[in-house]
């Protein structure tokens, strides 16, 4: 099967983790080289890792919580969160020909974003390899990076329209760099209210009612507020969308092994669950 080609304009936005010149691609999209001569491999995945010598980002979702997201994005169960992100990234002035995805994990919410913007090439920036290697066939139009998000990232100053981090830190120096003049960020952050309806009975960790201060102080000092809308939806979910809910988020590395599984028994077999999600825009 032939592998496929790095989305050159994708390609174009990369920066050497060494020494920040730009990269290009290597024939045949083998790898990524600056011209100073650091060069990156490929992976057999199709994803690139770009990162200094000797630095460690890090651990990132394991293989079981990108398997965990996988089944729920292409169950469907987060399609309209995708589509309010689609419509806040195409937001604001001048055309979207560029969309960074950080801690973009599958990729899954770039490639919807990208549908809606048939110009536009992304990247993921995602510190799991697992993650990367699921994203790097999410889109034809995307490439997959594994990286340090609270690092340099990888990425030329002023070269990107939008920027986007779903349920993933934030890194706003770094972000504001990678903008160009007018580029915005586009934030998804859960809701004090989200799944709460399985807190309680799941033992979940429960949204810090700082969440949105804490927030606008971390951006604030390099980017401005410039939007916010809230979504909210109820889900009706079985046994294993449950789970694999749970699975796919922070609560994992917080319950004990065969932990979860107890608690579902005691949930009835379909459960209504909030999904609440407060979309912001910030720009530089």
């Amino acid at each position: 099967m032939s592998r496929r080609s790095w989305p050159p304009r994708a390609v174009g936005l990369l920066a050497c983790p060494v020494c920040g010149a730009p990269l290009a691609a290597l024939p045949a999209d083998t790898g990524l080289r600056c011209p100073a001569g650091h060069s990156f491999d490929r992976a057999r995945q199709g994803h690139v890792t770009l990162l200094p010598p000797g630095h460690t980002p890090p651990s990132g979702d394991s293989a079981e919580m990108v398997a965990d997201r996988a089944e729920v994005l292409a169950a469907g169960t987060y399609a309209g969160l995708t589509a309010a992100l689609a419509a806040a990234v195409a937001a604001g002035e001048g055309p979207v020909g560029s969309v960074l995805d950080l801690g973009g994990g599958t990729g899954h919410h770039l490639a919807g974003v990208l549908d809606a913007l048939p110009e536009a090439v992304g990247v993921v920036l995602d510190s799991s390899r697992y993650a990367a290697r699921r994203a790097a066939g999410a889109s034809p139009r995307a490439m997959a990076v594994v990286s340090d998000t609270w690092a340099r990232l990888p990425v030329r100053d002023g070269a990107v329209d939008r920027a986007m981090v779903v349920f993933a830190p934030r890194n706003g120096r770094e972000t504001a760099r990678v903008l160009r003049p007018g580029g915005r960020l586009v934030v998804a952050t859960p809701a004090p209210d989200h799944l709460a309806e399985l807190v309680g009975p799941l033992g979940l960790l429960r949204v810090d009612p700082d969440k949105a201060a804490r927030l606008s102080g971390s951006l604030e000092p390099h980017l401005r507020p410039a939007g916010a809308a809230a979504h909210r939806e109820e889900l009706e979910l079985d046994a294993r969308a449950v789970a694999a809910v749970v699975g796919m988020g922070p609560h994992a590395r917080h319950l004990a092994p065969g932990e979860l599984a107890g608690r579902l028994a005691g949930l009835r077999p379909r459960v209504r669950v909030t999904l609440a999600v407060d979309v912001t825009t910030w720009t530089v």
